[in-house]
Formats: structure tokens, sequence, C-alpha cells
């Protein structure tokens, strides 16, 4: 597939873009001694690098890049459709998106991209999944009157997060009585079946192996999961684990019960907060509550590590108010550009 590559381009902003492949996102990153703010999980290169190889290639997205003298500004990943401009998105694999901006300087990123995109032809500006207090949200709203753009948005998705305590009793404390009373039966339960064990795997060198374990579990859990967890889909969780590893942000914990891996959680590790992204279980543990668990324990392994919040993520199972947390919507904003 050939990419064609703009070159650098002059807007009424006195700023320029230029259109890259995707890929190109690592060089702006904090490794290469970018100032940009990378708030969002989803859009870290070595998320978005395992993405671009198994789906991206179709999707038309490219790296919008600003700058103002030599100055990047920000970058933007979008896929340009006639008059119509999206934020990068997938179902299935990205929970929400956000644009990549420099501090203090979101103003003067929008002006300058939002008059290349009108020179390109573009009118309308989609965002997909965003939080609240991201940028993508938060700007629009605030300046789309000196931007020359209408702006809408809309509730479309919930995820959770828990607040964490900085002790384990703390945040058993966060629970309902009743909650609190069932989470310390399980245990109990848990451990009178044998010896229990849990095992944090971050190295690279001992990713491959663990990924064969985790899939197996989470496949194990129902004939949709595993018909999810085949192909690409597999390929890229594989891959996403070993960049995610290399990049020190994996956290992929077992529950072992007498030495056996009986549930897993694959958790990112990223500044304060720590995200729960999928988990499997041995069906045949079922009833011991494992793949719960699991989870709760890797709640504890984050209080541990002095995190001070943990995101389960997009989707509203009942499980995760049980343990503590709390909803934040997602958004769909549309900006029309005038």
């Amino acid at each position: 597939m050939t990419i064609k590559i703009n070159r650098p381009e002059t807007t009424p902003s006195a700023g320029t873009v230029s259109v890259e492949p995707l890929p190109g996102l690592k060089r702006y990153s904090p490794d290469h001694g970018s100032a940009l703010k990378w708030d969002c999980l989803f859009m870290l290169p070595p998320w978005i690098g395992p993405w671009w190889s198994y789906f991206g290639e179709g999707s038309q997205t490219r790296l919008y890049v600003v700058k103002q003298s030599d100055e990047v500004l920000g970058v933007a990943p979008l896929a340009v459709t006639g008059d119509t401009a999206r934020l990068i998105s997938d179902s299935n694999l990205i929970d929400y998106s956000d644009f990549i901006v420099a501090h203090s300087r979101e103003m003067e990123f929008f002006s300058i991209l939002f008059d290349h995109l009108r020179r390109e032809g573009v009118s309308r500006l989609q965002t997909g999944r965003v939080r609240a207090d991201s940028t993508a949200f938060s700007c629009l709203h605030a300046y789309s009157t000196p931007l020359g753009c209408d702006v809408s948005s809309n509730p479309v998705d919930v995820l959770y997060e828990i607040d964490l305590s900085d002790t384990w009793e703390g945040y058993l404390g966060i629970l309902s009585a009743k909650e609190r009373h069932e989470t310390r039966r399980k245990f109990r339960r848990l451990e009178s079946a044998g010896r229990v064990g849990l095992r944090v795997i971050e190295d690279k060198k001992d990713v491959l192996h663990a990924m064969d374990t985790f899939i197996s579990l989470f496949r194990s859990n129902s004939t949709e999961k595993a018909l999810f967890m085949a192909g690409d889909v597999e390929s890229f969780f594989r891959s996403l684990a070993v960049e995610m590893a290399d990049a020190g942000l994996l956290m992929l914990l077992f529950l072992d019960l007498n030495d056996r891996p009986v549930a897993a959680t694959m958790c990112f590790d990223y500044r304060s907060t720590v995200y729960l992204y999928n988990n499997g279980y041995d069906r045949d543990f079922g009833h011991l509550s494992v793949g719960l668990l699991s989870k709760v324990l890797s709640i504890q392994e984050s209080i541990k590590r002095g995190r001070k919040k943990y995101n389960l993520l997009r989707g509203s199972e009942a499980y995760k108010g049980r343990v503590g947390g709390r909803p934040v919507r997602l958004f769909h904003c549309e900006a029309i550009l005038k």
C-alpha cells in the first residue's frame, strides 16, 4: 500500500501541518524529547504501533503534525473521508481517544489544525469516544467560538474508575458492608481449596510464554471470547503485551491455585493509574470466583505500588460497581467547521 505524504503547508494561523504515516507517532513521544501531553493510554506509541500493524493500514488514518516555527504543538491521528475527519477509534480495541497536545498550546494547535482541515475541504470533525476531561472534549467546547465551529456532544458509553486508598483495609472500607463481607468470604473459600499465589509478569523476556497461558485462560471463558481471540486479534494481543512490557507499562497477573494458573488479568501501569484491559479464567474453577478475585488481587497490587486510580475501562458490567468503581461517562463530540 502506498501512502502519500503531504509536504508541510503554511496555514493562515502562521503554523504548519504535515501529514505522516501513523507509525511516525513514535518520533514525537517523550522518549524523543517531546513536550506533548500523553494523557491517553490508547494514544501511546507502544499501543498504536501494534494496532496499526494488524488493523490500521486499511483505516486511512494518518498523523496530522501541527507545528509553529520548529516547535511541535501537537499531533492528531485522523482518518479523513470526504468532508469528514475522524479521530482514531476501534470499537473493540481502543476504549477512548484524544488529541496529543503541548501544555497550554491547545488554542494554537486547534486553530492551525482546523485551518488546514478547511483547506482540505473538511467541514466536520468527529471524535468517537472521549472522556469529559480529555483535550478533545474540553477544548472543543471551550474554544468553539474563536475556532469558528459549532460543537455538540452526546454520552455514548461508560467506564468505571476506583479512587484507590493508601491501604488494603482502606480500599475494603469503600465497599458496601455486603461486598466487603463477600470479598473476605470468597478469599477464605479460595484459600481453603489449596495454596494461593499471585505472579506478576512484567519483563519482556517472560511475556511471550506468559501470553500463551493468558490466551488459553481467556478462551476458556466462553465460545464468544474464544471466537474473539483468534487471527489478527490474538496477534495484536501478543504484540501489544511485548511492546507495553518493553515500555515498562505491562502488568500481567496470574492467580495460581496449587501452582496451577486459574485466572489472569492483563493490566497496564501508566503514571498513577492501573488499567484493567482484559482477563480470563479457568471455568473449572469458576465456583471459587477466581475471575473476580484475580481482578481484586490486581487492585491490591496497585495499592501496594502506590497508584492513585484503578481504571476498569469501558463497559457497565455489574461487578465493576461492586468492587468500588464509579461510573465515568464517555462522549462522542462533533465539530462543524464554519
